[in-house]
């Protein structure tokens, strides 16, 4: 069974004074749909490389939640392990997927520039591509840029997926595949395409 490294969100209890890194139930239950084994990852730089130095995955998948710092996120450490990850899938031909904030972070590591988007919290909504998809952020791109190629938008024009053009095993899509329930067939069959499974 193939290993899917999953990139966690950070979430500040206050109550304690404590940072923890946290992961939806939902992406063990997609994993299993999937076929691959989930191996979520902590928000710590020097170990995460290395684990990937002695136990290299077969994928990586960079989740939901957390803005990127650059858009006034509180989650600087997640953001250096995810550009981090970028750049050892560059580097090494891992397959890599990014979903909401995953997608965010890619289309920002690639040179283009996010902006806040209204009416794209809790909503369904449909695509240029013809597919329907749930929608959970408030932000976005309104333009694509190399070496990323559009494969999605919405009707408001927000950037909703993308692919490499040169590195065809990195795609990034602004929807969540785990929460739909039951499990869309669809986006099983994507998740296995777009890692490798």
């Amino acid at each position: 069974m193939k290993r899917i490294y999953l990139t966690q969100r950070v979430e500040q209890i206050e109550s304690i004074g404590e940072r923890r890194d946290a992961l939806s139930q939902e992406w063990a239950e997609l994993a299993e749909a999937c076929g691959f084994l989930p191996i979520p990852l902590p928000n710590r730089l020097p170990t995460v490389r290395r684990l990937l130095e002695e136990l290299p995955p077969d994928g990586i998948l960079l989740t939901g939640g957390n803005n990127l710092a650059s858009c006034g996120g509180d989650a600087p450490e997640r953001d250096q392990v995810e550009r981090y990850l970028i750049e050892r899938s560059l580097a090494d031909r891992i397959p890599l997927l990014g979903v909401c904030r995953g997608a965010q972070m890619l289309i920002s590591y690639f040179g283009t520039p996010l902006q806040r988007v209204e009416g794209h919290v809790r909503v369904e909504h449909p695509l240029s591509n013809g597919g329907t998809v749930n929608s959970f952020h408030s932000w976005g791109a309104r333009e694509c840029r190399p070496p990323l190629t559009d494969l999605a938008w919405s009707a408001d024009g927000v950037l909703e997926a993308v692919r490499h053009r040169d590195c065809s095993w990195i795609w990034g899509v602004m929807y969540h595949p785990e929460r739909y329930h039951p499990f869309r067939a669809q986006d099983i069959e994507f998740m296995k395409e777009a890692l490798q499974l």
